[in-house]
């Protein structure tokens, strides 16, 4: 005799022990499939598990777009903290160089210590990697010079601005150099030709006014301003600008120290352009080394290695944003190391910046559908 058949379901296929009886207004039971064969689990709110439904919800478009809106974020402002320290290093420049032109050592000298000192600890770290076992990646003629282009780019930048502390305050020189916020979303613009963010915008308009009270260009004591003084320093701002642009378009697959040895090579072409007595005028023999290992350190090491890590995975823009750190760290350091006084109005002004860092990262702290929205928000 054969068995009789099982009991089918509503759709007329055979029905398992697990499901319910295809019977009208009978609620089905408060158990769920168990996939290894032991007797079914039940469940508090007394609902079958539908193991397919939740995979397809699971791996559903929707939920990979979360997933990478998710990641997206994290790692946006993991890498805007990097360039925010990079900014950071820039800020010991400023109080160093108004030491060593205190000393009587000439700004070329203090450009040319910077390029010669900042190249040599790429070297040296370079060189203890090849030590390690960690082999130099072979570079083709053309990246060369285009990692030697971008050094160039870098010590303009230092050789325009230590030119302008010579005639300028150092509260007026840093904040014309402090243009390059707005200047590298000018550059995003021609460059993608994408309307800028709105939250860039945003920002970069904060950070210059907080910018203009931290600077003390309201105070008394600015006086005369040298038209030449106020030119080069624009003219920093506009290669600093230049140089983060470029720092996340050229040679970012290489190895970070490899890549920073040849830009510190084409910064020295420039700094021994215009100082060509350096080695020879005595400037090393009278101490100006001190000062040259620290800008090479902060002027040149930290920030070619942090913008290399942290600008190609960030918009020109903000790049240039979260590099606006650089004037909080620069008026703390000439408090502590000049003792300069800081009023309540560069106070203001500092928070002020900070205000405009933490609106640039608007989007990445926001929840993701209000950051969805957010980010989608362009300049009419």
């Amino acid at each position: 005799r054969t068995a009789p058949p099982r009991a089918r379901g509503a759709r007329g296929r055979q029905r398992r022990d697990w499901e319910p009886a295809a019977r009208a207004r009978d609620p089905p039971p408060a158990t769920i499939p168990d996939m290894r064969g032991r007797r079914p689990a039940r469940r508090p709110h007394g609902r079958v598990c539908d193991v397919g439904k939740a995979c397809r919800l699971l791996y559903s478009p929707a939920a990979r777009a979360c997933a990478t809106m998710a990641a997206m974020q994290k790692n946006t402002l993991k890498y805007s903290a990097v360039v925010f320290l990079g900014g950071a290093s820039y800020g010991v420049m400023a109080a160093t160089i108004k030491c060593a032109l205190a000393e009587g050592f000439s700004w070329t000298q203090t450009a040319a210590s910077q390029a010669f000192f900042g190249a040599l600890l790429f070297a040296v770290a370079l060189a203890a990697l090849t030590v390690l076992g960690k082999r130099p990646v072979p570079l083709s003629p053309k990246r060369v010079l285009s990692l030697l282009g971008l050094g160039l780019a870098t010590c303009t930048t230092c050789v325009l601005y230590n030119f302008a502390l010579t005639m300028l305050p150092v509260s007026v020189a840093i904040t014309l150099l402090f243009q390059f916020t707005w200047i590298g979303i000018v550059f995003q613009v021609v460059a993608t030709r994408r309307k800028p963010r709105l939250a860039e915008i945003v920002a970069a308009a904060v950070i210059l006014g907080g910018t203009l009270l931290a600077s003390g260009l309201f105070s008394d004591t600015v006086g005369h301003l040298d038209p030449l003084g106020i030119l080069c320093a624009l003219l920093s701002a506009v290669s600093c600008a230049t140089f983060m642009f470029l720092s996340a378009r050229v040679g970012c697959d290489l190895p970070p120290i490899e890549r920073g040895l040849v830009v510190c090579l084409g910064a020295c072409i420039l700094g021994f352009a215009v100082c060509p007595d350096y080695f020879s005028s005595g400037a090393l023999q009278a101490g100006i080394w001190k000062y040259g290992l620290i800008l090479g350190v902060f002027g040149l090491f930290v920030p070619v290695v942090l913008f290399g890590i942290g600008t190609p995975h960030l918009s020109a823009g903000l790049s240039t944003i979260m590099a606006s750190s650089e004037l909080p760290c620069g008026i703390a350091i000439s408090v502590l190391v000049l003792s300069e006084p800081v009023d309540a109005l560069q106070t203001a002004g500092i928070a002020v910046i900070m205000l405009g860092v933490a609106v640039s990262q608007l989007p990445n702290l926001l929840p993701q559908g209000a950051s969805a929205r957010f980010r989608k928000k362009r300049l009419q």
